[in-house]
Parts: structure tokens; sequence; C-alpha cells
């Protein structure tokens, strides 16, 4: 007999009612419905031929405790359940603002992502049959300043639909560098991979190259300069020139082809040779997982070409700063100082990056991979609030470390910078413009640069402490959550809404 009290043995022969799909009015449901709606319930159960008072009253108000229970359940759930941490690299359930002191950047869902655009990923054109002649790109700075002349490069070559010869690194003293391009780049992926979009060859014709080529430097040409006009006439004449690419050329004013050749050449045809990119995986595979990959900038050079004043710095970095310096470089000061300082000219210091850092909700716990050179200042006030620091220097041996080249040395920062799960910058420089693009590339989305102009502007308005942080967060959310965090304007890439 079932009676309010009384729990269904699973073993009994008996079935209660409910389970079975009685109606309100103690009707029967037939065996073939109940297997439908209930199908652990056997087709072959019935109901047992009478029904008691007690068992009808159970029956007939069976969802006022059913109800209930339907409600609790998850609440009791939820409360006797243990916490649990949320994952570092975790997306939220919604796009709502987590509770404050568990916030994390990577955490806030984006309504825009770059992406690389759909056109320039087949040729638009054939490369005509005819030349105009000869082109070597001639490339100097650090690696990610050579790759930038580089691709500018292959897109004038096609331009003037000349032949190009491959790059030339200029032996740079500043930047301890004497590789060329075949010591870091993979020559024949690179060769293939632009195969329709600009001819590339390895050597020229032995009349060609038993001369030097014309000398095109185009480093200083800003404004209205057009490379058809102004390059293509000496190219006719002397059929081989050596070109520097102008730094401030406008490429948005080319054509559809040459901008598909800059885009192919920059982003899907370069890649590090066999030996360069053994020793990278070799790098990555030694950081501990998760991390971040911060590109860290304050050498003095770099502080003493900003003329930004900085007060409460250690007097060696003072005097490395001055010693830096040079003619032309003096110290902005009075209001030129302080609008310069709030259009986002000068770099963070490390200390201002920790906090920062801390601001976005990066726990200090992280562990992070210095992508940085030698030199930097003022670390201490990093690495006092971080204290999971990973460098080549700390994870290469002593010997490998020693024998690398400059280049050798960057373009490992650039291989674990773009394959780590998230990258931060402190400065958009040449190394972080091609990291985020490579990591666009890859739709690794977890990429920022740091708002110098959000935090100068913040701190002049008297900012401070968990104000500052505060305002630091919504800057930088915004950023990220607009898809301008990874500052890609040019046209290679498209603005995807989520």
């Amino acid at each position: 007999m079932w009676g309010p009290h009384m729990v269904w043995d699973p073993s009994s022969d008996r079935t209660p009612s409910a389970l079975l799909g009685s109606t309100r009015r103690g009707r029967r449901l037939p065996a073939d419905q109940i297997q439908r709606f209930h199908p652990a319930v056997p087709a072959t159960a019935s109901c047992p031929p009478a029904m008691s008072p007690a068992a009808a009253w159970c029956a007939k108000h069976r969802l006022r405790f059913l109800l209930p229970a339907l409600f609790l359940a998850p609440v009791l759930y939820f409360l006797l359940s243990p916490p649990s941490s949320p994952p570092f690299f975790g997306l939220p359930a919604s796009g709502e603002l987590p509770p404050s002191g568990s916030r994390l950047i990577w955490a806030q869902r984006r309504l825009v992502e770059w992406r690389p655009c759909g056109w320039w990923q087949t040729a638009p054109m054939p490369v005509p049959s005819r030349r105009t002649g000869y082109v070597r790109i001639d490339c100097y700075g650090g690696l990610n300043q050579l790759r930038r002349d580089l691709c500018d490069g292959i897109g004038v070559a096609r331009l003037l639909n000349a032949t190009m010869v491959l790059p030339k690194f200029e032996v740079a003293a500043y930047w301890n560098e004497s590789s060329g391009f075949a010591d870091v780049f993979d020559v024949d992926y690179f060769i293939e991979q632009t195969r329709g979009y600009v001819e590339i060859v390895k050597e020229i014709p032995a009349e060609i190259a038993s001369r030097e080529p014309f000398k095109v430097d185009c480093s200083k040409r800003k404004g209205q300069f057009d490379y058809v006009e102004s390059v293509l006439p000496v190219l006719l004449e002397h059929q081989y020139i050596s070109l520097t690419p102008s730094v401030n050329q406008r490429r948005d004013r080319n054509p559809s082809y040459a901008k598909a050749s800059y885009c192919q050449g920059c982003y899907n045809a370069l890649r590090l040779n066999k030996k360069v990119e053994s020793k990278a995986i070799e790098l990555l595979q030694t950081i501990p997982k998760p991390f971040v990959s911060l590109h860290l900038r304050f050498e003095p050079d770099m502080v003493a070409y900003s003329r930004c004043a900085y007060t409460d710095l250690s007097s060696k970095s003072l005097d490395s700063i001055e010693a830096a310096r040079g003619e032309g470089r003096k110290v902005l000061t009075g209001d030129d100082a302080r609008l310069w300082r709030n259009r986002g000219k000068c770099p963070l210091t490390p200390s201002e990056a920790a906090f920062i850092l801390q601001a976005l909700g990066i726990p200090t716990s992280t562990n992070i991979y210095l992508a940085a050179g030698d030199g930097l200042m003022e670390l201490e006030g990093f690495t006092s609030v971080y204290k999971n620091i990973y460098t080549k220097s700390s994870l290469l041996t002593h010997e490998d470390f020693e024998r690398m080249h400059g280049n050798t040395k960057a373009a490992l920062d650039y291989y674990v910078s773009v394959n780590s799960d998230a990258y931060i910058a402190t400065f958009f420089g040449n190394m972080d413009k091609m990291v985020t693009a490579m990591r666009t590339m890859q739709g690794l989305q977890k990429t920022l640069v740091l708002s110098r102009r959000a935090f100068a502007n913040y701190t002049a308005a008297g900012l401070a402490g968990e104000q500052l942080a505060n305002a630091m967060w919504d800057a930088h959310r915004e950023e990220y959550i607009r898809g301008r965090g990874s500052a890609l304007p040019e046209h290679c890439f498209c603005e995807f809404r989520l």
C-alpha cells in the first residue's frame, strides 16, 4: 500500500502510478504512451489494480511537491558544491563584468575581432610576363624593422612589375648584427608562397649581377611620393636597382594587386628557417604553461629618443639615459612635456606596466616570458610584483645564447610571442606590429597593447591607487572588447563583428 511517507522500492513489482503517467483523475495511460514519455519504464509495467485514498491524494497533489523540488535542486547543488577557481584563460558565460577582485581582461566577451581579409589570399591577377627590371630591397635595423622594409619592398616590386632579388639585410653595428635573409628565413618557402603575386629569384643573369645595382633611397620621402612616377624611370634606365622603401608611404593608394602582394609576402610567405625554428620550438617548450609573453620596452636609447622626463628613476638609469641622449634629443619641459606625455609618447616604466597588469586582473603568479633585449632599466619594479619571469638567457644554455646574432635572438622572441597563450606589449613598435598581425592570422585574439595615453591622462588628472586601477580597467576593457587591443589599421585585416 502506497502512503504519503513511503518510498518506492525499485526492486518491487509495484510501481507508483505517478511514475507511470496517471492522469489527475487516476486514468492510466496505455503502455506504449508510457514508454514514449518515460523510456526508462518498461512497456510491460502496469499500474496497481486498485488505488488507495492516500495514493490517489499523492497522485492528485504531486505537482505541489515536484515543483519546489525542481527549484531547490540546483540551489542546493550550488551551495553544497566546493568552490573552484576560473581557468586563467577561460571565457565567461556572459559579457557582464566579473565581480570586483576576480575580473580578468581575457574573460571579457569581445564584440569585434580583426581577421585577415579574404580578398588578398588568392592572387588577384596574373603577374605580367614582361618585367621592367630587377629590384633588390635593402633593409636596415633590427629584425622587425628589417621585416617591415621587406614587406613594403614586396608590394613595391609588384607595383613596378619588377623581378625581386632576395633582399639584403644590411650589417648594423648598433644592433650587433651581421646575419642575412637566409640566416633567419626559409628562402625556398618564401619564393614558393609568393608565386602568382610577385616573381622572386635567387640569382640574376651574369651580365646584370656583375655590376652593383643603382641605389635608390626612398626612406626619407614623404608627402605625395609615388613609386611609379619617381622610381620606375630609374629602373627602366638601369635595369637593376637597390631600393630602400619609404617609411611613410601610403599603401592604401596602391592598386589591389600590389596590396595583395604585400599582404601575402608579409603574412603568409615569411617563415623561420629550420635551424632557427627548431631552436625557437625548443625554447617555447621549456616555458611553463600557460604563459603571457610580455614585450617590455624601457631601454636607455628608447627613453632618450622619447624626450620624456622621468624623475623617480635610479641614478644609474638616469646616467644611462643621458649617455644615450646625444644631440637633438633634449628633454621636453613645461607645457610641451605635458602635452607630449598626454599623447601617449612616453614609455611605461616596468613598475607602471606591473600596476596596469594587476588592474587588468593578471594574477601575480602568472608565468611571464619577457620578450625583450638587453639593457632593460628598472626591471626590479616589475619582478618585485611578478616573480615567475622567464627569458631567453635564463632558459637557453650559455653556449647557445652567446653564439646567436641579434636577429636570431629577436626571431626567438618573435616565435614565442606569436605562439604564447597571451601577448601584451607596452609599446606598439615594429615587433609588436608583426606579432599582433601574425597572432591575428592564427586567430589568437588574446593580444593587448597597453595604453600609455590612458595612463598618462588619468595620472595627470590626479588618479591613483584603486581609482587609477579602475580607470585602467575601463580603458583597456573598452579597447579589448571592441577589437582595438591588437591595433591593426592596415588593409590586410578587416573588422569582423561577433
